[in-house]
């Protein structure tokens, strides 16, 4: 199987920053977890309220997706998220 990373980017409600935060490291720790897989959490330079979740070297990507948007509304991480709680997901893998 190829191994892939996956970014996962939204923007966050600006008054919810420190409650984003808490989430997004609670997310890290329960992916670590059950997946022994650590993430980045990154934002835009000229846009402080878009972030990005870095997840790279991914064995099983579909699994690790499936546990995050489980563990994101079982959380209900989008009460932290504008853009009506919308995360966008990319997976990327080694070009030949």
């Amino acid at each position: 199987m190829t191994r892939a990373s996956l970014y996962s980017y939204y923007r966050i409600v600006p008054e919810r920053r420190a409650e984003a935060r808490a989430a997004v490291y609670a997310l890290f720790a329960a992916v670590a977890q059950n997946h022994d897989v650590q993430g980045r959490w990154m934002r835009r330079r000229d846009d402080p309220q878009t972030h990005m979740e870095i997840y790279s070297d991914i064995e099983d990507v579909d699994a690790l997706l499936a546990f995050i948007r489980r563990e994101c509304e079982r959380t209900g991480f989008a009460r932290v998220l504008a853009d009506a709680g919308a995360r966008h997901d990319e997976i990327f893998v080694e070009s030949d």
